[in-house]
């Protein structure tokens, strides 16, 4: 069979061959041995950058391979200059893949990765989907994502999808009778998986719900659905097994990287040890213990072109106590650094709090849609929901109090009822945002 996904990574300069070689070696690599080849890998692309990138060289004044705590930690803000200051020798924007991040951080910024690199997050890709039955040649995705709206990124996307086998689903208007035309699809089309944004296919499976429908009734070729980019709620996923009849697999991961974890059989949230270096830091810098809540910070272990070395990620997160250094295990991620509520107290909580506690109260009865919290001021917060009537004087009440018991009493809320909530120009919904200045 031809191998369009394939050759398509060819012709572009991607060696997706040579890659996956290198990937299905590492696979092989044991346990007892899997230490020596991730500290090899760190060095190596450590020694790499030193002697051939003067914008990393810079950053680490001095510091070298063999103290591998002293090396800086990398922020986005620091990578918001011109890419040319910031690629390796010999390379230009012209022989390398370049891309930009989504900006969901608030700190958006190009970044690159030789073609080797890049090939070898594709073999990454592959080996994860495949867990399911996924092959990118030949497997039909049924694609939940944004789309450029001017007429030629709309056309570069849309040869994209050809050649990745997939139909996309634009996610900028998901009403009722947009996702009636969207069910159509599924009663024609014999797609093997939905791919796409969490909060997107969570009312797919909600329209699905009220019209009391299983998805994979209608698309009986369906296998699994992979959400991304979003925070998965445990209630949402149930949901969509029961509405879409198939498995639902959690993925997280970054563009400027690779995926970063990948939810495997046995529902575990297993962490990408093939081709990048993930540590839990402290506000030091250092290492915590695995089962200790930190930074994420991620090193790319094959990317010559840029370096992401102690790159951090902008997310707090968890390593599971059996985590080891060829199956580290993604215990809990809980939100973004960016994201944290600053309350009158002086307390500090996870923006995504206010998200679970309202979330329990206000969709309980199947009215609201959907919903973004917004900190306005310090004691403030607007709520924006999408619902079909307004919520109750009772529902509110029930918020209000329910906060007031889990984080701090006396905050205020304004409760906004909207037809559609605010995307990102990728199609993200961002859950929770503060507007305090940091």
């Amino acid at each position: 069979m031809f191998k369009l996904f394939d050759f398509s990574l060819k012709i572009s300069g991607f060696p997706i061959d040579e890659a996956r070689l290198e990937f299905d070696n590492i696979l092989e690599i044991p346990e007892a041995s899997y230490e020596s080849y991730i500290l090899g890998k760190r060095k190596q692309i450590v020694d790499y950058h030193l002697k051939n990138n003067s914008f990393y060289r810079q950053l680490a004044l001095g510091k070298t391979s063999e103290d591998w705590n002293a090396l800086p930690v990398l922020t986005k803000k620091e990578l918001q200059q011109p890419l040319d200051l910031r690629l390796s020798q010999g390379l230009t924007a012209k022989n390398v893949f370049v891309n930009k991040t989504s900006g969901s951080s608030g700190d958006p910024f190009i970044f690159a990765k030789d073609n080797y690199s890049h090939a070898m997050t594709w073999a990454s890709n592959m080996y994860r989907f495949g867990w399911y039955g996924i092959d990118f040649n030949s497997s039909y995705q049924a694609r939940f994502y944004g789309i450029p709206l001017d007429f030629i990124g709309n056309k570069k996307e849309r040869l994209k999808d050809f050649l990745g086998h997939r139909f996309r689903f634009p996610i900028f208007d998901l009403s009722d009778p947009v996702l009636e035309k969207f069910l159509g699809h599924f009663k024609r089309k014999k797609f093997d998986y939905i791919n796409g944004y969490t909060s997107s296919i969570v009312l797919f499976a909600k329209y699905l719900e009220r019209k009391n429908l299983i998805l994979k009734n209608i698309c009986p070729t369906l296998k699994v659905c992979i959400v991304t980019s979003e925070m998965l709620f445990e209630k949402d996923k149930k949901l969509m097994e029961k509405q879409f009849g198939v498995r639902v697999v959690n993925e997280y991961g970054a563009s400027e990287l690779d995926l970063i974890a990948f939810e495997n059989q046995k529902g575990e949230w297993q962490v990408n040890a093939e081709t990048l270096f993930v540590e839990i830091l402290d506000d030091d810098g250092q290492p915590v213990p695995h089962g200790t809540q930190g930074r994420v910070v991620i090193t790319s272990l094959y990317n010559k072109a840029h370096p992401f070395i102690r790159y951090d990620i902008g997310d707090i997160g968890i390593l599971d106590e059996k985590s080891t250094f060829k199956k580290p295990i993604l215990k809990q991620l809980t939100g973004r650094t960016n994201d944290v509520a600053v309350l009158p107290s002086g307390k500090k909580a996870p923006g995504l709090t206010f998200y679970y506690i309202t979330k329990s109260i206000i969709e309980d009865d199947g009215n609201v849609k959907e919903f973004i919290i917004k900190q306005t001021s310090i004691d403030s917060f607007e709520v924006d929901y999408v619902s079909e009537t307004e919520l109750t004087l009772e529902q509110i009440a029930k918020i209000e109090d329910a906060i007031s018991l889990y984080l701090e009493p006396n905050l205020k809320f304004t409760f906004l009822r909207k037809s559609s909530l605010a995307r990102t120009n990728r199609g993200k919904l961002k859950q929770f945002q503060s507007l305090l200045r940091s």
